[in-house]
C-alpha cells in the first residue's frame, strides 16, 4: 500500500514538472521584451523558436526524442526514490518512540529477555542494533561494543544502498544531455557538410534543440544530487544518534565480566565429603 502512495505522488510530482515547464516554454516563445520593457508579440520569432516543449522534444530526430524520453523516466525515478529515502530515514522509522520506551523501562529492571523481546516485536533499524547487543552479552562490555559498531555499520549501508539510486539517477542525467548535445550536433554537421549552410535559422534551431537535452538533464541531476547529499548526511547522524543511544542503553552493562575459566575452574574442584 505504502508502495502505491509513493508511486502516486512521484506519477503526480512527474505530471507538474513536465507541465510547468512546457507552459513557461510556450510562454518564452511567444512574449518578448522590447528596449522599454513591454511584452510584445513577434510571430517570425514563434516561427524560428520552433513552437515550444513539443517541438524541442520531437523536433529532435528519433534519438532525440529517445533521449528525452529517458531524461523523463530518470526524473521520476529521482522523485520515486527520493521520496521513499524521504519516507523511511525518520527517526520514528528507524528508532521508533515505543521500542525506546520499552527497552528503557526493561533495562531499568534489569530484564535483558524483556528488552529483546521488545525489540523483536518492533523490528527497525535502532533494534537491530540492540539485539546485536544483547546476543553478545555474556562475553563482556568491549565485545558488546565491537557488536553494536558492525551492527550500526550494517544498517547504515542498508540505508546507502538505497540512496545510491538517487546518486545514480542523478549521474545519469547530464550523461544523457550530453549524448543528446553532441547528436543533435553531429546532425547539424552533416548538415553543413551537404550544403545546408544557407539556412541560418533552421541550423540555430537545431543547435538549440541539442543544447536543450544538456540543459534537461542538468535540471534532473542538480535537485538528485543535492537530495542525495541532504538524506545520506540526515541518514549518518540518526545511525551516530541510534549508536550513541544504545551504548547509554548498554551502560549497565560495563562492569560484566567474562572469565572463561572460571568453569572450568569449578569442575576442577574437589567435591568436600
Amino acid at each position: 500500500m505504502n508502495k502505491i502512495k509513493k508511486s502516486l505522488m512521484a506519477a503526480a510530482i512527474l505530471v507538474g514538472t513536465c507541465v510547468a515547464p512546457m507552459a513557461a516554454l510556450q510562454s518564452f516563445g511567444q512574449e518578448l521584451t522590447d528596449a522599454s520593457g513591454n511584452a510584445v508579440s513577434d510571430n517570425a520569432t514563434q516561427q524560428k523558436a520552433g513552437g515550444g516543449f513539443y517541438d524541442i522534444v520531437f523536433g529532435s530526430g528519433l534519438v532525440g526524442t529517445m533521449l528525452w524520453f529517458v531524461l523523463f523516466g530518470d526524473g521520476a525515478f529521482v522523485i520515486y526514490f527520493a521520496i521513499d529515502s524521504a519516507i523511511m530515514i525518520k527517526p520514528e522509522k528507524l528508532m521508533p518512540k515505543k521500542l525506546m520506551d520499552q527497552v528503557q523501562s526493561a533495562m531499568a529492571e534489569g530484564d535483558i529477555v524483556k528488552a529483546m523481546q521488545a525489540c523483536e516485536s518492533s523490528p527497525s533499524a535502532m533494534s537491530s542494533i540492540v539485539m546485536a547487543a544483547f546476543q553478545h552479552v555474556e562475553e563482556g562490555f568491549d565485545v558488546i561494543q565491537e557488536a553494536v559498531t558492525a551492527a550500526s555499520d550494517l544498517e547504515q549501508e542498508k540505508i546507502q544502498q538505497r540512496l545510491n539510486w538517487i546518486s545514480v539517477c542523478g549521474n545519469l542525467g547530464p550523461s544523457c544531455g550530453l549524448l543528446g548535445t553532441v547528436q543533435g550536433m553531429i546532425l547539424t554537421f552533416q548538415a553543413l557538410a551537404s550544403g545546408g549552410a544557407g539556412d541560418a535559422a533552421a541550423l540555430a534551431n537545431s543547435i538549440g534543440q541539442a543544447l536543450w537535452t544538456t540543459a534537461g538533464g542538468l535540471i534532473v541531476s542538480i535537485p538528485a544530487v543535492t537530495i542525495f547529499y541532504v538524506l545520506r548526511n540526515k541518514a549518518n547522524r540518526l545511525v551516530l544518534r541510534m549508536t550513541a543511544v544504545t551504548m547509554e542503553l548498554l551502560n549497565g552493562l560495563r562492569q560484566v565480566s567474562v572469565d572463561p575459566g572460571a568453569e572450568a575452574v569449578e569442575e576442577l574442584q574437589p567435591v568436600e565429603a
